[in-house]
Order: C-alpha cells, then structure tokens, then sequence
C-alpha cells in the first residue's frame, strides 16, 4: 500500500450563531486545513491541521506506506490522515494502533471566551443542553470573574463545572487569595495555567493550598522532568506530535497522572484525539476541541456528548466519512476579516477605560500586559462593552486616540460623548 496522492483544502469555518458575535470580535473567522490522503489500493484518509503544512513535507508522505508513519513526529494532520488510512488497511479503529483500550467513552468539555457575565451564563445553558459537563475560558481582566462566576452558577444544572484558564497569569492579583475565592462556588472545576509556566516552585506550593485540581499546561522541559514534582493534579498537551504524545502518555502513566488532550479542530480532530486517550492509562480528564463553537463540518459524522462523553468510534480508522459537498462550501467560503474594534469598559465608580483590539491579535483580550498600559486584575469592579465602528464622530475621534495613546482612561466626571 503506497499513498498516491493527497489532497490540500484550505477552508474557512462559521461559528455557531449564538456565538458567533463574541467570538469574530475576538478572532474573526477561523481557518483550517483539511488533508485527503488516497493509496493505491483506493483507502482515503483524513487529517486536518491549524496550518497548511509546506509543500515539502506533504511529499514527504506521497509515496510512503502509512504504516512508516507509526508514531508520526512530522505533523500532527498529516500523521491523523496515516493513522486513519492505517486503522482501515487493518480493519480496526484507530485506537488499536496505540494499545489497549481503557476507556470507551472518552470525557469532553466544552469552550468559549470571556465576554459578559449574560453570555457567559448563555454559554453554560447552551453547553448543558448539548450534554457537555465542562465549559473551558480564558479569563479577561475586561470582565469581573466572580460576576461571570455567580452568572453561570445561577444556571448551571448541578455537576456541570468550569475550566478556568488564566493564560500564565498577567495580572497583578495574588492568586492564592483569587483560586480560594473561585474554590467556594460549585461550578468551579479546575484552574489552568494560574502562574507563569517557569515556575515550577510556585506551583508546588499553589497545588498544596487550592482545594480545586490545578492544570498545567505550559512547562519548562515540555511535560518531562517537571512532572516529578508534582507541580499539578493534571496535565495537558495541547498540538502535540504524535509520537511525543505516546511518549508523554507513557510518562504519566507511569506517574499515574491524569492528563487531556487539547487539539483545536473539528470533529477529525475530536475522532483523533479521542481514539489516542482511549488508549492511554491516565487519559482521563476532559478533551477539548472547540468543534462545538462551529456550524458545520467535512465530516457526516457527529461526535456529541452525553453527560459529558464521547462514544469513541468502533470502525476502521478514525470512524468518519468525508462530506465532499461541505468540503467544497467550506473551501469556496469567503468570510471578511473584521476590523479592529473598541473595548470600552466601564468601572463602578464611574471610570471609563477604551483599548483597542484586533481580531488578528487576540492575545491582548486575556493577556492585556502584552502591550505595557495599565495594571489589570480579574476581580476590579469592571464591565465592558464592544463598541464597532458606527459611523459616529464619536467613535472616529476615540479609534484616532487610541491610535495615538494607547489607552485612554476617564474619570466620572469627565465631558465626554462616548
């Protein structure tokens, strides 16, 4: 069995209604890449990547039997399109490749961005309904957390948890003081991430005083020797190679360390990650793939949960069927950038703050220090609004500003038509 030939579909993908206004203003439309692998005994294979892989690499598989690609360490797509032509020339899931399997349901959550507390708790009631258990964020010093935190409690059905993602820190909260806080609502689940990655000591130390699991997701010798430590109650591998994945989850395994895999994507994606954390000892904690902020796929197939599981699929390969149709549609989909927009804030006491972001640098919504303006924290007394371009005198005199300063900052009483 030789691979023939494999097909580059770069496509653009539409978020789900609901969703969709919070999630263009932070990143605009999201674009991926979908690989079509065909052998010469006539198998198709299906990966998909962040990233369209260099034309290099792709010939490096055409020409190659998919079983050379055992533990691919080359692309995380194209090394998911061998796996899934592999699975099929041998008549078994995927799963099988990797070992025995532990677990036929595979646990998923959910995500979103921080936005406010209204949407937030729009999220959880529409994650529920879908039979998730889990909702992932990153936090934004934009929004008060313990709003967004007492908005989604209040709808929250009983067992359904919050990720919360601190993306490194960033603030200049104490984050002990901030974790025990978060700790005495139900809905808190885990945090992710609450110091910077480096600092392993640090995390030791936070991981004796929260009663809620700490995830850990940036290290510094990339999951290895940190894990020794025991700086976390779980870990993650987020676009993680193959081969290295099966590494690490050896390496937990051994530790019995629980871990998830992180791999942003639609339901390829899912099907991929799902088969490996079948097969691996101590992946038991929730994957995510953010395939349920999307409105369509490639893929016939769905892979939905219940009561915050997957079924992992029991057919040949990865279980799925490419929907060429939709393939086409997605690929011949012409979604516009958005523009910058405003970030106007609006503290208790009056205070007014306007920033500017930009949809192709989204960091600076949940990292804000990346630009050196102001001091942030989680909790200040704080809401915001996104104000796009209408037209106004106002808003053009305001974008020009902050173009010119930075940042802008109003006391209550200031003469201002914004």
């Amino acid at each position: 069995m030789k691979v023939t030939e494999i097909e580059v579909h770069d496509i653009t993908l539409e978020y789900c209604d609901w969703t969709a206004y919070q999630l263009n203003h932070y990143y605009g439309p999201l674009y991926r890449t979908i690989y079509v692998a065909h052998t010469d005994n006539g198998l198709i294979g299906l990966g998909e990547s962040r990233e369209r892989e260099p034309e290099e690499v792709v010939d490096r598989y055409v020409g190659s039997n998919p079983f050379e690609w055992i533990g691919d360490e080359t692309s995380v797509g194209l090394g998911t399109a061998m796996y899934d032509l592999m699975g099929k020339a041998a008549g078994v899931p995927v799963y099988k490749l990797f070992g025995q399997k532990h677990r036929s349901w595979v646990p998923v959550g959910s995500w979103t961005v921080s936005t406010h507390p209204r949407r937030m708790a729009e999220a959880v009631t529409t994650y529920a309904s879908q039979g998730y258990t889990w909702m992932k964020f990153h936090l934004t010093p934009f929004e008060n957390v313990i709003d967004q935190t007492e908005a989604m409690q209040d709808v929250a059905p009983t067992g359904f948890r919050i990720h919360y993602d601190f993306t490194n820190h960033g603030t200049n909260d104490h984050m002990p003081e901030l974790l025990d806080r978060l700790s005495t609502y139900d809905i808190a689940g885990c945090f992710e991430d609450p110091l910077p990655g480096a600092d392993i000591d640090g995390y030791v130390e936070l991981r004796r005083r929260s009663r809620r699991p700490i995830i850990l997701h940036h290290y510094p010798t990339e999951a290895t020797y940190e894990i020794y430590r025991r700086p976390a109650d779980a870990y993650m591998l987020g676009y993680m190679k193959i081969g290295e994945a099966i590494r690490r989850a050896g390496l937990f395994a051994a530790a019995n360390t629980p871990f998830m895999m992180q791999n942003v994507g639609g339901h390829i994606t899912r099907a991929m990650a799902m088969h490996m954390m079948a097969a691996f000892p101590s992946a038991n904690f929730h994957h995510l793939c953010d395939v349920e902020t999307w409105k369509s796929d490639v893929v016939k197939e769905r892979l939905e949960p219940v009561n915050g599981f997957v079924r992992v699929p029991e057919t040949p390969g990865l279980g799925l069927t490419l929907d060429q149709a939709e393939l086409e549609r997605l690929e011949n989909l012409n979604a516009p950038r958005p523009a910058r927009w405003i970030v106007k804030s609006r503290f208790d006491n009056g205070t007014r703050m306007y920033n500017m972001a930009d949809p192709d640098n989204a960091m600076f919504m949940v990292r804000p220090d990346t630009r050196p303006l102001i001091p942030m924290s989680y909790v200040s007394p704080i809401e915001t609004e996104y104000w796009d371009d209408d037209g106004s005198t106002q808003y053009h005199t305001m974008f020009e500003r902050l173009e010119r300063e930075g940042i802008v900052l109003e006391p209550a009483d200031a003469a201002t038509s914004t």
